[in-house]
């Protein structure tokens, strides 16, 4: 699948909505407030992965995003990551991962921080790909009472690691 990433536009709040509805159960997934008030947080920023166009294509359709923050503290949050089932699997995931922690890098962050579901396994097996760890257990993280995981990841060592290689 090809496809490219780019900047959050306001027109494309609903889709990504749906896109989140689509993703997670209730109880995981979003309100529209919430989604919207996540995107809006200072130091948030969005990235929307869409289709590459194909010919007679009207515009490109989003197949996934990510929802993160900055903090002045040096320290990341992944809100969510988000990538339709039908796209799941070709690396959209990856690349979106990959683009934010470098933005986070630049922007002087040194380690990230997430919160997945203790039963999601597949986003579990994700973050252990890309050198995510297990911090704690948050008991009765979302609305639905699920737990979640807390995972981390230090962008100081992928920075020292990159720097030694070149």
């Amino acid at each position: 699948m090809q496809f490219t990433l780019r900047d959050f536009r306001r027109e494309d709040f609903q889709t990504l909505w749906r896109i989140d509805q689509s993703c997670f159960p209730p109880g995981i997934s979003y309100s529209r407030p919430e989604l919207s008030a996540y995107i809006r947080r200072p130091g948030a920023f969005t990235v929307v992965a869409e289709e590459a166009l194909q010919s007679g294509d009207a515009k490109p359709l989003a197949i996934g995003f990510i929802v993160v923050e900055a903090s002045r503290r040096g320290i990341g949050h992944i809100i969510t990551i988000d990538v339709l089932p039908a796209a799941r699997r070709s690396g959209v995931g990856s690349r979106l991962l990959v683009a934010i922690e470098e933005r986070l890098q630049n922007a002087g962050v040194t380690r990230v921080f997430l919160e997945t579901a203790v039963d999601n396994q597949a986003a579990l097996s994700f973050y252990k790909r890309h050198d995510y760890f297990l911090v704690k257990t948050v008991p009765r993280y979302y609305s639905n009472g699920l737990d979640a995981f807390v995972l981390e990841k230090d962008l100081l060592s992928l920075a020292k690691a990159a720097n030694l290689q070149r």
